[in-house]
């Protein structure tokens, strides 16, 4: 005997049948009443992955509606105290965001101009609405149906790989202006990695929203969101060795560069195999991409070898790189796991 919440709340009802050909089943009264439904409203049915019948009201639940969210700003409260609970607000699936000071004092200035300029560089879709000396509004107008998981993934993915090829290049030829540019890049990275968070935890609290947000089941929500975290630590990454080659003095010598750079061509590519595997559901290629990993500690410790010989004001700098290069690999390598995780029917009978 269990006592599970789904053997408290349901019930068997008969099939029956009108008119020679016409299939019907009663309604719970109580459902019928709590959603304001009467004889001849419209009802929506859908067929689920399971084979069982999804039974919908026409208007939208709360859930749906995403109803205001109220941030109350008092005095005390720094900025990224106020940053991190309209962040919150955000991924939950609010669509409009107020922030209001307490009482009739106006917002500081300091937040208000931390909470603009992180909207409009970190929160997809979002538009500032209301911007008053006691609130500041945002409102998200992108509709998830036009950008998807997929569709967002594949761009944080382009990004994150771009930026760490233009990474190297900056170590390779000292271009601090170059490296600049990665590290300004991240928050583009980043920026996709809080919407996809966002879409995700909107399905998990409303199945029905899973093929509306491009996923196939509810299982596919945690394997995108391991994916998108390792994608956004890829892009860290990145922006890791833009930051130690602006504080480099010299070029790094020749021979520690015919290390680095063959360790960098197989992290990268083992990134972007593991994110093609993805998108094709390609077990063998996921697993290829994990069997690499061997070679990428091997290629770590030749290129920690030839650092030996390099300036003591400069090592540091240069196996932080190295790590994170091959941090990159592994990351490559957990993508891939996690696609072998989601696609394991293709090869088991």
């Amino acid at each position: 005997m269990t006592n599970s919440t789904h053997d408290e709340t349901e019930e068997q009802r008969k099939l029956q049948i009108t008119g020679g050909s016409t299939y019907i089943l009663s309604l719970p009264k109580e459902w019928i009443t709590k959603n304001q439904l009467k004889k001849g409203s419209s009802m929506r049915v859908r067929e689920e992955e399971d084979g069982s019948l999804a039974i919908m009201p026409p208007k939208l639940t709360k859930q749906e509606k995403q109803d205001d969210a109220f941030i109350k700003v008092p005095p005390t409260d720094n900025p990224d105290a106020v940053m991190r609970k309209a962040i919150s607000a955000y991924l939950v699936g609010y669509n409009i965001i107020h922030i209001r000071a307490q009482g009739q004092n106006p917002l500081a200035a300091k937040v208000r101009n931390h909470l603009k300029n992180f909207a409009r560089n970190y929160l997809v879709g979002t538009e500032i609405v209301i911007d008053t000396p006691t609130e500041l509004t945002l409102q998200v107008l992108l509709n998830y149906p036009e950008l998807t998981v997929q569709s967002a993934l594949s761009r944080m993915a382009i990004i994150a790989a771009s930026m760490h090829k233009e990474a190297i290049n900056a170590l390779k030829n000292l271009d601090c202006a170059v490296a600049k540019g990665v590290i300004e890049t991240d928050r583009e990275v980043n920026r996709f990695g809080l919407y996809i968070v966002r879409l995700l935890k909107m399905a998990v609290l409303n199945s029905r929203m899973v093929r509306e947000i491009g996923l196939e089941n509810p299982r596919a929500c945690i394997g995108y969101r391991l994916i998108a975290k390792s994608v956004e630590r890829t892009g860290d990454h990145a922006t890791k060795i833009a930051e130690k080659v602006v504080l480099m003095k010299k070029p790094v010598n020749a021979e520690l560069l015919e290390k680095i750079e063959p360790l960098s061509s197989l992290a990268i590519s083992m990134f972007e195999s593991s994110v093609e595997a993805l998108f094709k559901r390609d077990y063998n290629r996921a697993e290829n991409v994990i069997a690499k990993i061997k070679e990428v500690h091997k290629l770590e410790r030749e290129a920690v070898l030839s650092s030996k010989d390099v300036n003591i004001e400069e090592i540091a700098n240069l196996r932080l790189v190295i790590e994170s290069v091959r941090r990159t690999a592994e990351y490559a390598s957990d993508i891939s796991e996690v696609v072998l995780n989601m696609n394991v029917e293709s090869v088991i009978s």
